[in-house]
């Protein structure tokens, strides 16, 4: 569906689960603008799908407003999140005990000796 462009409001098109280019159309068909922070070559970009948005489908923003876009990080992508400190530690004992060096190897005698 098509807006007139001389709607000051748009409603923010669905995008996850399009593949970049044509989150793009999508987009252009709206009067929204798209970035993408996590592909500096997002012009560039056209199989990659979009996993995330922001604003939320639906949603009536300023023709010409951007809507941002994050797509699957794909293979070997990472995925891993963001790491932060857990405070507090946790107790002592448990799997720290497992990390102290243990003692020295026995070397057993060939008669038995021990």
């Amino acid at each position: 569906m098509r807006i007139p462009p001389n709607t000051p409001e748009v409603r923010v098109p669905r995008l996850v689960g399009l593949m970049a280019v044509d989150a793009r159309e999508a987009a252009q068909a709206r009067g929204v603008l798209l970035a993408a922070p996590d592909r500096p070559d997002f012009s560039r970009t056209v199989v990659d799908h979009v996993v995330r948005q922001y604003p939320p489908p639906g949603a009536e923003i300023p023709r010409g407003a951007v809507v941002t876009v994050w797509f699957d990080p794909g293979e070997g992508g990472g995925g891993s999140g963001v790491r932060e400190p857990r405070l507090p530690d946790p107790p002592r004992g448990g799997m720290r005990r497992e990390l102290i060096t243990p003692e020295e190897p026995r070397v057993m005698s060939p008669l038995g000796g021990g």
